[in-house]
């Protein structure tokens, strides 16, 4: 089987190439924005019309802005524009299965979600233009004439994660984590594991017939704040001593997300409703289809984190 990956130089696309690379019954591609060392890469800008000397047999598009803050164009271009542009390279390269990579954020409201599902529903309003657009792309790929497939995975972490722990560990580094108060309950979510991942994806690519969506994680519901100290604790950095009532952060994100739009600051905030939203509501996600379809994970929750923590400290001993 032929698969092409896009986004390849990233964190989803580039660990799936990386796990699968010595298997002898794949032939695999990737492209992507950035320079990599990865076999059969090529560079590539997707937010423009493009054609690669490929004729694969699936398409994993994993390339997107996944940063919860941009401008309206940034999105546009790489999350509306590029997706749109794969479809036309799939449609001249004999309708390849499809498989675009949302986000489970399509479902997010400012609120309690539990037991999500594929077919729960989503908008008309969403938490971030990253959520709006990745479901926008969602539409374009329905009405793709090919085998396609919806995955949405949620909160993705592992070793060479960029986006999700490394922020959140380097604020903890300087002192600028707080510690969320208010709730009256814990917050609950999911997460899925990278290897699990690239695992899931390889096996909605080979399956005969897979379903047309599937929400993705490691089918282990945690207390975020909890699993959060914990790879502190191993971690060896200090725990949140500032306390900030959920409330208070809310109105303090709001302020910040209108002044940087304002003034048209290009780095991010130091804090957006997104940001916020995360310890602030739990969302868990029904795995019924998944575990049916998939099976179960291949990397339990409690060896992605082992994994994760040793790379960590292995990156800060460099």
């Amino acid at each position: 089987m032929r698969i092409l990956v896009t986004g390849a130089s990233g964190f989803v696309g580039g660990a799936f190439l990386r796990r699968h690379a010595a298997r002898d019954d794949l032939t695999l591609w990737g492209t992507g924005r950035r320079a990599t060392d990865l076999p059969g890469y090529v560079r590539c800008d997707l937010s423009r019309p493009f054609d690669l000397p490929f004729r694969p047999d699936v398409v994993i598009h994993a390339a997107a802005r996944s940063s919860p803050w941009g401008t309206r164009a940034q999105y546009q271009a790489q999350n509306i524009d590029a997706t749109a542009h794969v479809i036309a390279f799939c449609k001249r390269h004999g309708l390849p299965r499809l498989i675009y990579l949302s986000s489970s954020s399509v479902f997010y409201r400012e609120a309690h979600q539990l037991g999500l599902r594929e077919d729960s529903p989503i908008g008309p309003d969403f938490v971030n233009r990253y959520a709006q657009t990745k479901y926008a792309g969602e539409q374009l790929v329905r009405a793709y004439p090919g085998e396609h497939v919806v995955v949405r995975p949620r909160a993705v972490f592992g070793v060479g994660d960029t986006v999700l722990f490394p922020r959140i560990l380097e604020a903890a580094r300087r002192g600028a984590l707080p510690r969320f108060v208010g709730q009256d309950r814990p917050v609950i979510g999911d997460l899925v594991q990278i290897d699990t991942l690239s695992d899931y994806l390889l096996r909605i690519a080979t399956m005969p017939r897979p379903a047309q969506s599937y929400n993705l994680t490691n089918a282990e519901p945690v207390d975020l704040q909890a699993l959060l100290l914990d790879v502190l604790a191993r971690l060896d950095l200090p725990p949140p001593t500032r306390r900030v009532r959920i409330g208070t952060a809310l109105r303090a994100a709001t302020v910040a997300e209108w002044l940087w739009r304002g003034l048209r600051l290009r780095d991010e905030p130091p804090i957006t409703r997104f940001g916020v939203g995360v310890f602030a509501y739990s969302k868990t996600f029904d795995p019924a289809r998944m575990l049916a379809d998939l099976g179960p994970p291949s990397v339990s929750l409690t060896e992605g984190i082992e994994a994760f923590v040793a790379w960590q400290r292995a990156q800060w001993m460099q």
